[in-house]
């Protein structure tokens, strides 16, 4: 019987003694086998292990996958191999366990077997001339029926499952087999090393090498993202300032359309600022505010407008008559410069007055042309018992027109509306006008130059035409039964009385201009009138240069069915164009 010194427990024998020592009073002692580090617990020993020797654990951290540890047995050297699963209670394997320096009571499994994962060997060889030594000690059939159960079962492969005649056959197959699954290090020859291409660290396996290149390319990637997700705010910040942009302009264009447009607006009478009625009054209290005008005579106005805008007659006050007889007379006594000269029938001048200023000379020329009408025997039978109508009430009888279907496009232009408006009317108005009242007529659009320096020599060649059929023998003044010609230009209509053939075979044209005041006209009418008088109507061919010209001529009078042709012709407007 043997007593423990420390405790007084008594055992049988010495194995029993090395047990209850192992187990009673040495199962807190946990070594580390790398490092002989001691005094802590398993789970503090295995965390100091994976962190302190990983690199050292690796080759045992791969034999671990092996459930048991094989010996092969000294008197039994056939196929039969000798498996031995040590329990913690059995005498000869815990004194075994007890000696052995890499293993501790604390670092056996619940069920006894040599299966923990805190068993590394730092030399396997010693391990297994050790675990020999103990099999020669100790013969298996002593300890069968005793604490200490041992089993016997071929060793096998954890990675391909092949069968071995022993454990050191099978450890051989491991490492010439599997040798790339345990990541050894050869003896026989240096490990290859493998550099990182884009940092040059330097792996001792391809596999790491692989990782160590991934996180290189995650990094990129990365930075990448960052660069792309910073090239997309640049982008947007650079999309918004061009749109920021773009509406601004947009913005600006509008604002300088709208003042375009309502310039065109105001200049063409379409702001609806009023018509004749209201310009006439409101220039008249300036006249009288500014002392031109006494106040009677605003009234004794005023009161004439309203009754000519009642019966729809022009009052006449703008109107100056006889001066194509003066004309005449002037040709026939003077004028030596001159060959020939052709005059209209007797045409009377309306200039413009405080209610159409700036705005009426269509209006003033097409009652020039009508003067002109209502003195032709020619006309009686379509302009019987018309009188020359005022503005406004020409304005009226142009919508009647357009009522009736003409020019439909010209309406639309308009708002099909010129009354209580300062609208301007054109050659299409007059052809319009005329139609209606059966007059016939046509449009000529000299629609470019046809001369140098922008002149227009057709222009004047077409009119010469149209007054004088043979100009050789005939006399030196002829006064034709020709209507005058409405010419119209942009910005301003002018109305065409006569043409003159110099003695150079240059021609002149003869132009009434509602723009020229009465005063003016009637210095025509003098019998001693110069030939200063005349530079206000001469017009010679460099003194038309502008872009385009378009005059209407009457040529007589249309039938109804005539009338009506017209009417659908003007659907869609057209002028014959020269050239």
């Amino acid at each position: 019987m043997l007593s423990c010194d420390i405790c007084g427990e008594t055992v049988t024998s010495e194995p029993d003694m090395k047990a209850h020592l192992l187990i009673v009073h040495m199962e807190n002692e946990v070594i580390c086998p790398f490092c002989k580090l001691s005094g802590v617990n398993y789970d503090e020993m295995c965390f100091h292990i994976e962190t302190a020797h990983f690199e050292q654990n690796e080759l045992e951290r791969s034999f671990a996958r092996i459930n048991t540890i094989q010996i092969r047995t000294s008197d039994n050297r056939k196929d039969n191999t000798l498996q031995c699963r040590m329990e913690v209670n059995s005498g000869v394997h815990s004194a075994c366990a007890s000696n052995h320096p890499k293993i501790s009571a604390q670092s056996l499994p619940n069920d006894g077997t040599l299966k923990h994962k805190a068993f590394y060997s730092e030399n396997l060889t010693e391990s297994r001339k050790f675990l020999k030594s103990k099999e020669k000690e100790y013969d298996p059939s002593k300890i069968k029926g005793s604490i200490y159960e041992t089993t016997y079962s071929p060793p096998e492969c954890p990675f391909c499952g092949r069968i071995e005649d022993c454990s050191q056959d099978m450890e051989n197959h491991v490492k010439t087999k599997h040798a790339d699954l345990l990541d050894t290090p050869s003896e026989d020859h240096d490990q290859p090393l493998y550099d990182c291409p884009m940092c040059g660290l330097i792996c001792t396996n391809y596999h790491i090498l692989q990782e160590h290149v991934d996180l290189h390319l995650e990094e990129s990637n990365f930075g990448q993202g960052i660069d792309r997700v910073q090239c997309s705010r640049d982008l947007e910040l650079a999309h918004q300032l061009q749109q920021e942009e773009d509406r601004k302009r947009r913005s600006e264009e509008s604002r300088q359309e709208m003042g375009e447009f309502q310039k065109l607006q105001r200049q063409y009478g379409l702001d609806n600022s009023g018509g004749y009625k209201q310009q006439q009054l409101r220039n008249m209290e300036i006249e009288v505010n500014r002392g031109r005008m006494h106040p009677s005579e605003f009234h004794r106005r005023k009161a004439d407008m309203m009754e000519s805008l009642a019966i729809g007659i022009d009052d006449g006050k703008t109107r100056t008559s006889g001066i194509i007889e003066a004309l005449y007379r002037y040709y026939q006594n003077a004028a030596t410069d001159v060959r020939r000269v052709w005059l209209s029938t007797g045409v009377d001048h309306f200039h413009s007055s405080f209610g159409d200023k700036g705005w009426g000379c269509g209006y003033r020329n097409f009652q020039m042309l009508l003067s002109s009408l209502l003195q032709n025997d020619a006309y009686d039978d379509c302009l019987k018992g018309m009188s020359i109508p005022c503005i406004p009430k020409i304005q009226s009888m142009i919508e009647d027109a357009w009522k009736e279907g003409f020019d439909p496009q010209g309406a639309s232009q308009l708002n099909n509306r010129l009354q209580g408006t300062k609208a301007w009317i054109g050659a299409c108005e007059v052809y319009t006008l005329l139609t209606s009242l059966r007059v016939k007529c046509r449009i000529v659009d000299f629609h470019k130059s046809t001369g140098p320096l922008g002149t227009h020599p057709r222009l004047f060649e077409w009119i010469l035409n149209y007054y004088s059929s043979e100009r050789e023998g005939s006399p030196k003044v002829v006064c034709t039964s020709k209507p005058p010609i409405y010419l119209q230009h942009q910005g301003h209509s002018r109305t065409v009385v006569g043409i003159e053939e110099r003695k150079n075979r240059t021609l002149c044209l003869l132009i009434f201009d509602p723009g020229c005041p009465s005063r003016e006209m009637q210095k025509l009418l003098k019998q001693d009138m110069e030939a200063s008088n005349l530079k206000q109507l001469r017009k010679f061919v460099g003194n038309l240069k502008h872009k385009q010209y378009q005059i209407v001529a009457v040529e007589g009078v249309l039938s109804s069915e005539e009338k009506v042709a017209r009417r659908q012709a003007s659907q869609v407007f057209t002028a014959e164009k020269i050239p």
